[in-house]
């Protein structure tokens, strides 16, 4: 620390964000400013924005901004990792020169006036800060219930997740020291953070529209998102499969006694219609089985591949 004033790194992931880029250096710029001010954190506090592979001239702009802010610093990945491998990168650099870090997307739909308040609780104590949406006006009726009935879902399933609470949210040093020893490829951040344990505290705020540009998660991300959280953090489906099993193998039966006592009373049907569905239905069944099986050996494949979750190809920082 300098002064003994924690030294912040706000993490940025980045894909194809140049609209948008500049009016969130301008804010966090704000925001830094004050706080330094205010002596609440270190003057060598940082942006560290982080290049997901993007196609545009994302990582121009942030090169551009190195040399113009000193606050500004960036990470270039090689390709494109996804979001939450964009963090890990950022997260993991971070932690080698930062007392503290927070999150936060690039489209300005969080408020970033909350960071002095996620400051404030760092400095009471809290190892871990999370920004909880206070509202969800600016989401569509079925985003807003399909998100309700997601986090009452994982709870059922044994995973505790803290309700609108998305990326935005600070990390001691501490807490990012275990969080880096969690090193699994299909790593959920949202799951793992409240396994860490440590203390935590919520800060409440009001989300925007987002600034500029288009949404990264479309209905199809968000379906493969909640699903990998699902399947990372519990069995419940393969459970649930087994249960069906059970429960069909039972209905069989019931079945096959009803057929035997037509068959010695000599009450005909015709049985085109029950089969047809017994078939249909026991087809779909073990192709669900198959699908959700075939899901968790997928991951087991990727795991035992121990293979990098991201490739560094431009460090600021370290250039400087």
């Amino acid at each position: 620390m300098s002064n003994n004033l924690p030294m912040l790194t706000i993490v940025v992931p980045c894909y194809n964000e140049e609209l948008v880029l500049e009016k969130t250096t301008q804010e966090l710029t704000r925001v830094l400013d004050k706080l330094v001010v205010k002596n609440k954190i270190s003057s060598k506090s940082m942006i560290f924005y982080v290049d997901d592979g993007s196609k545009d001239s994302t990582w121009e702009i942030i090169e551009k901004l190195t040399d113009i802010n000193s606050y500004v610093q960036g990470l270039k990945l090689s390709r494109n990792f996804g979001h939450q491998g964009a963090l890990i990168a950022g997260l993991e650099t971070a932690r080698d020169f930062s007392d503290c870090v927070i999150s936060i997307d690039a489209d300005l739909q969080d408020d970033v006036d909350a960071i002095e308040m996620f400051i404030d609780k760092f400095n009471e104590g809290y190892e871990i800060v999370y920004g909880v949406r206070d509202k969800r006006d600016t989401d569509t009726f079925f985003k807003r219930n399909t998100a309700l009935f997601y986090y009452k879902l994982m709870g059922k399933l044994g995973v505790n997740l803290v309700p609108n609470h998305a990326d935005y949210r600070l990390l001691s040093k501490r807490a990012l020291d275990e969080f880096v020893k969690y090193q699994e490829e299909n790593i959920f951040i949202r799951g793992i953070i409240p396994l860490l344990g440590f203390k935590s505290a919520k800060v409440y705020y009001d989300r925007k529209e987002r600034f500029a540009g288009e949404s990264k998660y479309p209905l199809k991300k968000m379906l493969a998102f909640a699903f990998d959280g699902i399947t990372s953090f519990s069995i419940a489906p393969v459970r649930f499969v087994t249960f069906l099993g059970f429960v069909l193998v039972f209905v069989g039966i019931v079945i096959a006694i009803y057929t035997l006592c037509a068959k010695i009373f000599s009450y005909t049907i015709s049985g085109w219609t029950s089969l047809m569905l017994s078939v249909w239905l026991v087809g779909g069944v073990q192709l669900l089985a198959i699908g959700i099986i075939g899901e968790y050996i997928g991951k087991i494949f990727k795991e035992t591949k121990r293979r990098p979750r991201y490739t560094i190809e431009k460090n600021t920082y370290k250039e400087r």
